[in-house]
């Protein structure tokens, strides 16, 4: 395991450099190091069992640094598309994806849905970095952009993955029942107050007791490790739907510590980002080792084909259609359907389970899954990272 993790590192580390230094974002280098080490079989079977756990925590740190960065004043500035595109983009894409899959790859609906669902999630892997990164150096800080976009993805992918637990009950035989309709937004709303009490919590601790920021980062951590689990455990108690979402509450933490003291906030959010140098590295390593090229060549430009038409009609309609009446000028508004093309963490986290699970069309779902992540997550840091300083202003 030692040598598998050494050999990770240095990999990813080096294809990271040389990427970044020809302009194309290091993910890619992180990327075709999981499937090269893969491929000679160079990562431990422990490491690839661990695989989707060791994913998960990458996704809370992304939470936690999200949530330790979003002030809930810019988002009440914001207003109504704060909470629009947490929902609109999601759905008219996955809405696309539903109508279009069965023509291009003789699916059902019911799969197709579950296809939507998963390919429908923005990555906050990808794009939760890039925002911090401009909400540092001012860029869309004055009309509060990138809190708006940190929001709207890492609430889109809570609210897809909610989705998708439906739609994969209703195709195992489970049928359609308004309580897993009304699940949604109580899996939402029980998710933020359990977090926000997390929150007080763990600010009253910290009030309390004195002890140095590491030890704080370690139960702050611990925490959102439990509020994942619990979430997992509520499934067991409702037959498979979520009480609450446990990601949301993990986010929903880091907001409330942002709120009560910003200055403990700020300094976890700087020790989390040195976590998310390593965490970055074993994420996309390991969703890169996820990929297998099984598929044919048909499929895969079908695949690119639906892609392309769910983003380019999809989503471009659902960010729109939030911005309407809005104070964002044209150039904003294309940087914020820019900013929601990148597709990474729910597509590795979820795009095997229907697969696993025994639904007939999971080997389609998959490679789609895959196609997206190879195909939107550098375009996506490519162009955020080529025109926010054009499409933006600095304050």
């Amino acid at each position: 395991m030692l040598t598998s993790f050494g050999l990770i590192f240095l990999c990813a580390i080096s294809l990271g450099a040389i990427f970044k230094r020809i302009h194309i974002p290091p993910l890619v280098g992180m990327l075709i190091t999981g499937i090269g080490l893969s491929a000679f079989g160079l990562i431990n079977s422990t490491i690839i069992e661990a695989s989707a756990d060791l994913r998960e925590i990458a996704l809370i740190i992304i939470l936690l640094r999200a949530g330790l960065a979003i002030d809930l004043k810019d988002l009440k500035a914001v207003g109504r598309p704060a909470v629009l595109m947490c929902f609109v983009p999601a759905t008219c894409e996955m809405v696309v994806v539903t109508l279009l899959a069965p023509v291009l790859f003789g699916i059902s609906y019911i799969e197709a849905a579950i296809m939507g669902a998963v390919l429908g999630a923005v990555s906050p892997a990808v794009i939760v970095p890039r925002m911090l990164q401009l909400k540092s150096e001012g860029y869309g800080e004055g009309k509060s952009l990138p809190q708006l976009i940190m929001a709207g993805s890492s609430v889109d992918d809570i609210y897809l993955i909610v989705l998708f637990t439906m739609f994969m009950s209703m195709e195992k035989g489970g049928g359609f029942s308004a309580w897993q309709l009304t699940a949604i937004p109580i899996s939402i709303i029980t998710g933020v107050l359990i977090g926000i009490a997390a929150g007080f919590i763990l600010y009253f601790v910290f009030s309390r007791f004195h002890m140095r920021d590491t030890i704080k980062l370690l139960i702050v951590f611990s925490i959102a490790f439990l509020l994942v689990v619990a979430e997992n455990a509520s499934k067991d108690l409702l037959a498979g739907t979520d009480l609450f979402s446990g990601l949301l509450a993990v986010m929903s933490l880091g907001i409330t510590l942002l709120k009560l003291n910003p200055h403990l906030a700020t300094r976890l959010s700087h020790k989390f980002s040195k976590v998310w140098v390593a965490a970055e590295i074993i994420l996309f390593v390991l969703v890169g080792a996820a990929i297998k090229f099984d598929f044919a060549i048909t499929q895969a430009l079908y695949a690119v084909l639906l892609i392309v038409v769910a983003l380019c009609i999809g989503r471009f309609a659902g960010v729109s259609l939030c911005l309407i009446r809005t104070p964002f000028n044209k150039k904003e508004k294309l940087f914020c359907v820019i900013s929601y093309i990148p597709k990474a963490t729910v597509q590795a986290a979820i795009g095997a389970i229907p697969l696993t699970q025994g639904v007939s069309g999971g080997n389609i779902i998959l490679m789609v899954a895959v196609i997206a992540i190879l195909v939107t997550a550098p375009l996506g840091d490519i162009l955020v990272h080529a025109t926010y300083k054009k499409l933006l202003v600095k304050t």
